[in-house]
């Protein structure tokens, strides 16, 4: 994955961010020295919401199938997970 500088990106703009995103799908900015960020067009960004999403569905039903589902009203629902706030 390539870096970009932050003083690249302060001179030559999103220009920099293009040309990187052209021939990969994600850019490193680091910040003196440092890794910081990384960017990303937003068809890479939805294809990893959406792989995120598929996950956390396959979990739930992973879930629900041993048993470890609650089944109950919104109401009830909204009181037990208050009793978990700080």
């Amino acid at each position: 994955m390539r870096t970009i500088t932050a003083n690249e990106i302060k001179t030559k703009g999103v220009v920099s961010i293009d040309a990187v995103l052209r021939e990969q799908d994600e850019a490193i900015i680091s910040v003196r020295g440092k890794d910081r960020y990384v960017v990303m067009d937003m068809k890479t960004y939805n294809r990893l919401r959406e792989c995120e999403l598929e996950a956390a569905l396959y979990q739930t039903r992973r879930e629900v199938a041993e048993g470890k589902g609650v089944k109950e009203s919104v109401d009830e629902h909204i009181v037990r997970v208050q009793k978990f706030e700080p």
